[in-house]
């Protein structure tokens, strides 16, 4: 294998990855007249203008849900699907360096974006610059897309999907090493009901988290704390409220977690007559794979379905059941939906899809998977298998594409966190597999 990488690609690498993390690039949808915020155009405009100086053609959508750049020929695309936008700081005091400004200390770099998405969507983009400065020729096109709705609803890809070609094959630098085959199909859904007198609830946060607390606030109280103890449920109680305890987990990890809305229902449905709270005790239930309403369901290449009640509304005009579901890559998504929907309507619950996502499955034999772990476990010396995952990332938005890298096996991960960092050799790591691999699939020496 020849090594594609330059001490000069590596100083530019870091160069653009201080540039980009400069920007603050968290959704404000709508900003002067921009889809998700000025900073996530800025940001989008910036990365653009970096592959021009690279040599890349670009493209910018002219209502801002995407960009591209491309180079190379031939009638195949290869994509690399990458996205710039990042989430919020959250409290400034709980980072050591400032979030948007990136830091350099002891091998490692610090900043919002560094391992989510922004480092390692660099480090492919200077892995191909590192090919070109080598001479490469590429016998495909070779496409970056750049997306900015990641974080939240992914309309920038789905505006792609509507206008701009399909790709042949690809990989989304967004995930961890060595390689993700399958990802579950994301089922996001709400079930309302009638209100109750009454009875005021709300609890839960996003869609992909797994409650960690659910208040009741009423006369009830004792008799909750009477029933929650008989059930050995965990909770804190005040003169006139009882709050029930439960461990928080990524809906994908819902088997892990404990949620405090179905532990919660479970304590007041013996104490009310509530259509809702008796679907949450009895059909539900503590059961985060969904077999209470679904019996097992399960595959070989991506496992179990998970099932997380992530939100409960209750007041005396309706009620709302907010569940997310990863849903294993060779189940009937509309079979699991009818009988949802049936044993809803049992509780008068009404069904709504809120999200969907399908799923990303592309085989372990396929050259594309083929071709990655052999160059991942060649340059790394890591027999690790290839995965499957709950998580979704911008692979399931086209076929024949995988999430590959750039977060190692061991590695500290810190997406989504304060004090977001990664080691820079490790990106430096990254960028020296992303080349092999681009060089492999799309490459020869001119």
């Amino acid at each position: 294998m020849k090594e594609f990488l330059t001490e000069q690609i590596k100083a530019d690498y870091l160069k653009s990855l201080k540039t980009l993390v400069s920007y603050p690039s968290v959704l404000n949808e709508g900003e002067n007249g921009t889809p998700f915020g000025q900073s996530i155009q800025n940001v989008l405009e910036k990365m653009l203008e970096i592959t021009r100086s690279l040599g890349f053609k670009t493209y910018l959508d002219p209502k801002g849900y995407y960009g591209y750049a491309e180079i190379g020929q031939g009638e195949e695309l290869l994509a690399v699907l990458c996205h710039l936008d990042v989430v919020p700081a959250g409290d400034l005091s709980d980072w050591e360096t400032p979030p948007f400004e990136a830091t350099i200390k002891d091998g490692w770099i610090h900043g919002r974006g560094v391992q989510d998405d922004k480092g390692p969507s660099l480090a492919a983009l200077y892995a191909v610059k590192a090919l070109m400065d080598a001479g490469v020729r590429f016998n495909k096109r070779i496409r970056f897309i750049y997306g900015t709705d990641e974080e939240t609803l992914w309309r920038c890809m789905a505006r792609y999907n509507e206008l701009e070609e399909t790709a042949t094959l690809g990989f989304a630098p967004d995930s961890s090493f060595p390689l993700t085959y399958a990802e579950k199909g994301l089922l996001q859904i709400k079930l309302h009901g009638s209100g109750s007198e009454g009875l005021t609830i709300e609890a839960g946060e996003a869609f992909n988290v797994v409650p960690a607390k659910a208040s009741y606030t009423g006369s009830l109280v004792d008799l909750l704390e009477a029933e929650l103890k008989k059930q050995a449920f965990d909770y804190e109680r005040t003169a006139d409220s009882v709050t029930v305890a439960g461990i928080p987990k990524h809906s994908k990890d819902a088997v892990e977690g404990v949620n405090a809305i179905i532990r919660l229902a479970k304590g007041l449905a013996p104490l009310l007559d509530d259509t809702t709270l008796n679907f949450l005790a009895e059909a539900v239930g503590e059961d985060a794979i969904g077999s209470n309403l679904f019996g097992t369901v399960s595959d070989e290449p991506s496992g179990t379905l998970s099932f997380n009640v992530s939100g409960l509304t209750i007041d005396q005009d309706k009620s709302e059941i907010r569940i997310d579901m990863r849903i294993p890559v060779l189940a009937d998504k509309e079979k699991l939906v009818q009988e949802l929907r049936q044993i809803a309507e049992k509780y008068q619950l009404c069904y709504e899809e809120f999200d969907y996502l399908a799923p990303l499955y592309v085989p372990l034999d396929s050259k594309l998977v083929s071709t990655l772990m052999a160059v991942y476990k060649e340059k790394t010396k890591d027999d690790s298998p290839a995965v499957s995952s709950g998580g979704a990332t911008f692979a399931r938005t086209m076929p024949n594409c995988v999430a590959f890298g750039a977060l190692f096996p061991g590695a500290l991960q810190t997406e989504h966190q304060a004090n977001e960092r990664t080691v820079i050799d490790d990106l430096y790591k990254a960028m020296d597999i992303y080349a092999e691999t681009i060089y492999r699939l799309a490459g020869e020496v001119s």
